[in-house]
């Protein structure tokens, strides 16, 4: 018996090309897919922001406007954010990718009066450098940005076990071109951020992703797994709350003031004496604030102020 059998081919087989092999895996969505992903991520973003930072501002009732991005060399974006600005860089979703918010100092100083449960309107000119109550400010907005990107970014889906979402602020500066988020000739998509609320007042913020990154960040469908949990609501700001209750704040008291014609002031010579006329109640001052009033002692050989009243306003104004 014959085991041994000659086969051929009924038809030359199937020649697939490389397209369809070496690359096909790795298609993406086709490009309305891509815009509809895109459209579900700034709305679930949008919608998560005025939720979150609901809390940080007074618990105020606000609206998130996330429009579509430009897109913009690397360079360009640094150059609209400018060379001084309150950036924080942070690490998002599944994948681990990076991006860059940007808040100019005066809507810095705006978003942390209203913390405060001041008006928030933008007061100009802004200072040169940020006051730190700000900048803590600008960290926790930061982070709670990083947090909605993961979370837009997984969508209704939950991660397979194991899987760790990142969601976080990895350093901040005033000099966005430091912290290096992307390529000066790199693709990137700038995000303006509008946050409103119900008074009128209005802050702006920018945010960038490259390109390639928010492919990797648009939700994709059909994935399973838990979401990253949502930071616990926190109450209003609180200057008698961390972190704000840490912050030094230089107080003075001013014993004595006199009174000089210019040229009695060009005259002075070492050896001068300037009479003081001392008054039984002295201002005890932040900046160029009298927070108290006290009278001038001693406490253990040294001299001391004895607090006897402050403004009718207190110190919360």
């Amino acid at each position: 018996m014959r085991l041994a059998h000659d086969f051929a081919a009924v038809r030359p087989a199937a020649q697939h090309c490389c397209e369809l092999t070496a690359h096909g895996a790795a298609r993406g969505p086709r490009p309305e897919e891509r815009a509809a992903l895109m459209t579900a991520w700034r709305r679930d973003l949008a919608r998560l922001l005025a939720e979150d930072l609901s809390p940080l501002l007074s618990g105020d009732r606000l609206e998130v406007n996330l429009p579509e991005p430009e897109t913009l060399s690397g360079h360009a974006v640094l150059e609209r954010i400018g060379p001084v600005a309150a950036n924080a860089l942070l690490r998002c979703g599944v994948a681990r990718e990076t991006a860059l918010v940007a808040f100019d100092f005066a809507t810095a100083i705006a978003l942390t009066d209203r913390s405060f449960g001041g008006d928030g309107k933008r007061a100009e000119p802004a200072p040169h450098q940020l006051p730190r109550s700000s900048a803590l400010l600008v960290d926790e907005i930061a982070a709670i940005i990083a947090l909605g990107i993961t979370r837009a970014s997984l969508g209704d889906a939950v991660l397979p076990a194991g899987a760790e979402p990142a969601s976080e602020v990895i350093i901040r500066s005033d000099s966005a071109a430091r912290l290096k988020p992307f390529a000066a000739d790199a693709e990137v998509l700038l995000f303006p951020i509008a946050i409103a609320n119900r008074e009128g007042a209005e802050w702006h913020c920018l945010l960038a992703i490259a390109a390639d990154r928010m492919e990797r960040l648009l939700p994709v469908p059909g994935r399973t797994g838990a979401l990253p949990a949502r930071r616990e609501p926190r109450q209003p700001a609180s200057p008698l709350a961390a972190p704000f209750a840490g912050v030094p704040l230089p107080l003075h008291v001013v014993l004595a003031e006199v009174d000089l014609s210019l040229a009695r002031l060009q005259a002075l010579a070492p050896g001068d004496r300037l009479p003081l006329a001392m008054g039984r109640q002295v201002p005890l001052l932040l900046g160029d604030k009298p927070i108290a009033h006290g009278s001038i002692g001693t406490l253990e050989d040294r001299m001391a102020i004895r607090l006897t009243r402050f403004p009718a306003e207190g110190l919360a104004r």
